[in-house]
């Protein structure tokens, strides 16, 4: 198999590493859905693919999303030398070895810092198949990625260069409050709440309440959904213009969900109702009592 494919482009292929770590002082997906965690997970992720592939050229980070219990990490090779060291770290442990100690240094942990990892390309397990090496690349080489690198890693790969830099900001440590937040719940107005994949009832709700405002937060939503991009909000409108304000909210939330599957989680929304000033709304959402 060369570096090339048969018309002649270059090899390509994409992987979800998942991760979840074994240390009960890092819980990776409660870190990373808080502001100053996020960096620190993301660059300890980044280390670790860098050391795993053999440098920085030989792929990207497409997205990183809640995969209970794992964080999911998408990442693209964009040669095949990257993917087949990426494939030996993995299947050697090194990786592994890399992350704990990339974790426990940032982290500022005292015990190991030890993960959980499985490696998918599309549907396949690639740890099933990790010693036939040409079966694993020809799985990731099918495995195109379906989507752009999302926003929120370009904001992390421009605040991890500027930090490399020397004129990022220090980062404020974490809270005792801000890491005890269970990875699968949220906090909203002080109070911490269970989260959840969007229901019927909650876009029913949403499309009841958010009026002429759907299309702010639609754009909020957006900043990591490459579906909700500015494009597709104006032609939602359009689309949807004669049936009004209920179906075009309606749709909206549809797309989220659609594009995100698993991800299009109740906090995604509560957040974006935030950064709206729709607080009322996201109440309604959580049936909290005024």
């Amino acid at each position: 198999m060369a570096d090339k494919t048969l018309d002649g482009g270059p090899w390509t292929g994409c992987v979800v590493l998942f991760l979840q770590s074994l240390c009960a002082d890092v819980d990776l997906l409660s870190l990373y859905k808080n502001q100053n965690g996020k960096f620190i997970v993301f660059k300890v992720i980044k280390l670790t693919l860098t050391d795993s592939a053999g440098g920085l050229g030989g792929y990207e980070i497409l997205k990183v999303h809640d995969a209970e219990p794992f964080l999911g990490v998408e990442v693209k090779f964009v040669n095949m030398a990257a993917c087949k060291q990426f494939l030996d770290s993995y299947s050697s442990r090194a990786l592994h070895q890399s992350f704990s100690q990339h974790a426990g240094r940032l982290f500022a942990v005292a015990q190991e810092c030890t993960v959980e990892t499985q490696l998918k390309a599309s549907t396949n397990i690639l740890d099933l198949c990790l010693d036939k090496l040409e079966v694993c690349l020809q799985h990731i080489h099918q495995s195109q990625p379906e989507r752009l690198r999302d926003e929120e890693i370009d904001c992390l790969e421009q605040q991890l260069q500027t930090q490399a830099l020397g004129s990022a900001p220090q980062q404020t440590p974490l809270t005792q409050e801000e890491s005890s937040v269970p990875s699968n719940c949220f906090k909203f107005q002080n109070k911490v709440f269970e989260d959840r994949m969007l229901t019927a009832v909650d876009i029913q709700s949403f499309s009841n309440g958010v009026g002429r405002q759907w299309k702010h937060v639609g754009r909020a939503l957006g900043k990591n959904c490459r579906a909700l991009k500015a494009p597709a909000i104006d032609n939602l409108a359009y689309e949807y213009e004669r049936e009004g304000l209920y179906e075009q909210a309606y749709q909206l939330l549809t797309r989220f969900i659609q594009a995100e599957g698993r991800a299009a989680k109740l906090s995604r929304l509560v957040r974006a109702l935030e950064d709206c000033k729709l607080t009322s709304l996201a109440e309604n959402l959580l049936e909290m009592q005024p």
